[in-house]
């Protein structure tokens, strides 16, 4: 017996006897028809980074094979700003690797995300799945490895107030129950996650948590395994989708906003990068971090102000990015140190076995802890468009391949203290910031537009398209104009409160 595949929380992996990248057509009919399966849902991404729903009642079994076989036809222009109304017809076909059993559907139903293609039956450019593959390819034929990531996925849990052992203001991290009110939710997120298909790492409590007339708010995150980048993409939009829906079922309200008041933990959607050799983690080299992350830090820190482009998209967003909330002001990166943009966590590189120190009667074993080296990009947030978002970051770690002076980057913009202490003044003031606004991260995405669409990777119409969004939002002043309005602070919150 496969141990992974019987462990396996997916379903469809159980019943099938095969891991889910090796699904067919055959074994999406075999599925539907021996589980009395009644309906089928394709489920895309759209411009506003929020998963679209189409519904299926499976009439007979050669309606099936159509619909798997052709996808359906759709209305392009009320899905994506760049299209034009008048040749807005695309296709959405399902991606088999991606099926699930829909765990909020009264009727039986499985469910697949899609791809986009033209009136043509190619690949629509400007997609979001498709740039990230787009984005996959080019890494890959740059570099001759494999770009993977993982997210951790950040919100907030609201409900009201609870006068039973009441959790300390802005002291959540890992905390238990009772102090800590929805771990329970937490991990029926987590369950129905699994189930379709996500690799989770953990989940835990997270800083925040405060109150705010009547309502509670604690903040919570799930963290995931990293993955081919694709998947990591999937699999965090589907996330967002469950948490959602759970929360709704609950009657609890969730919000992956960035901001929800001043002073107070925001919302991150940090992501974990790692590249891959014949199966080989290549971020270390003989205990340290190898000259492959370097360069791939040197890139990021090159394209860093215009990352925000996908990764910040609303005002709010630069209301998070502000100093001593545990979020990146400034264009850098450390070791193990949560006051710079591009972080390399704690890697496991010492030579002593813990577990055998924690566990006397367990025999030393040589395990190999490499495998879990990442560096970790704090910038994004819940406002991200998820593809968008790792397919810039694939381009910016390819880039740093690129650069002749890569190494020579890496080294300017390594620190390695807390840069918004009074005693590091001076290397706060040598480090490039970034962008404070939709509107400036707009500009600095036109400056380094270039470096995105090189290898045909993002289209033009894509970066005219997030270009204009940006800018409309006239937010350049906007930190500065609200601060001190706690009203006026707090509208804008709600005006972005369900974002991505």
């Amino acid at each position: 017996m496969n141990t992974d595949i019987a462990l396996s929380a997916n379903p469809l992996v159980a019943y099938l006897q095969k891991p889910s990248a090796e699904f067919t057509k055959a074994d999406i009919i075999r599925y539907i028809t021996e589980n009395e399966i009644r309906m089928v849902n394709f489920m895309y991404p759209a411009g506003d980074g929020r998963l679209k729903t189409l519904n299926f009642v499976i009439n007979n079994l050669t309606y099936l094979e159509t619909i798997l076989t052709c996808g359906e036809r759709v209305d392009g222009s009320s899905l994506f700003p760049f299209i034009e109304a008048g040749s807005s017809d695309l296709y959405v076909v399902p991606r088999f690797r991606t099926a699930f059993r829909d765990p909020f559907a009264e009727i039986p139903t499985l469910a697949m995300l899609c791809s986009f293609f033209n009136k043509d039956g190619e690949p629509l450019e400007s997609s979001p799945e498709y740039t990230l593959h787009k984005a996959c390819k080019a890494f890959r034929e740059v570099t001759g490895m494999e770009f993977q990531a993982m997210g951790e996925l950040e919100y907030y849990v609201i409900d009201k107030v609870s006068p039973l052992f009441p959790a300390t203001d802005q002291k959540g991290y890992h905390e238990s129950a009772p102090f800590a009110k929805f771990n329970d939710f937490r991990t029926r997120c987590m369950d129905y996650i699994a189930k379709a298909g996500g690799q989770i790492k953990y989940g835990h409590s997270e800083v925040g948590n405060f109150t705010l007339g009547d309502m509670s708010y604690e903040q919570n995150e799930i963290e995931f395994l990293p993955v081919a980048a694709e998947d990591a993409a999937d699999q965090l939009v589907l996330a967002k989708w469950i948490i959602r829906n759970l929360a709704c079922r609950e009657s609890l309200d969730v919000t992956f906003a960035p901001k929800i008041t001043v002073g107070k933990a925001g919302s991150g959607l940090h992501i974990h990068m790692r590249i891959m050799k014949e199966g080989v983690n290549q971020m270390l080299k003989e205990g340290a971090l190898s000259e492959t992350a370097r360069r791939a830090i040197a890139g990021m820190m090159q394209l860093a102000p215009s990352i925000t482009a996908f990764g910040n998209t609303n005002p709010t967003s630069y209301f998070r990015l502000v100093p001593h909330q545990e979020a990146p002001t400034n264009i850098c990166w450390g070791d193990r140190n949560r006051s710079v943009l591009v972080r390399v966590p704690l890697g496991w590189t010492a030579k002593s076995d813990m577990s055998h120190l924690a566990n006397p009667l367990e025999a030393e074993c040589l395990y190999d802890t490499t495998q879990k080296q990442t560096v970790e990009m704090r910038s994004p947030d819940g406002s991200a468009d998820l593809y968008q978002l790792i397919a810039g970051l694939a381009v910016a770690c390819r880039h740093g391949f690129e650069l002749e002076n890569a190494l020579e980057i890496a080294d300017r913009t390594y620190v390695n203290v807390n840069i918004h202490r009074q005693e590091n003044a001076d290397k706060l003031k040598s480090l490039e910031q970034l962008p404070d606004s939709c509107e400036a991260s707009a500009d600095c995405l036109e400056r380094q537009r270039a470096i995105f669409e090189q290898h045909k990777v993002f289209s033009p119409a894509m970066i005219d398209g997030i270009i204009a969004k940006l800018r409309a939002y006239g937010d350049r002043t906007l930190r500065h104009d609200l601060e001190g309005k706690p009203n006026e602070m707090m509208a804008l919150v709600k005006r972005y409160f369900y974002c991505g």
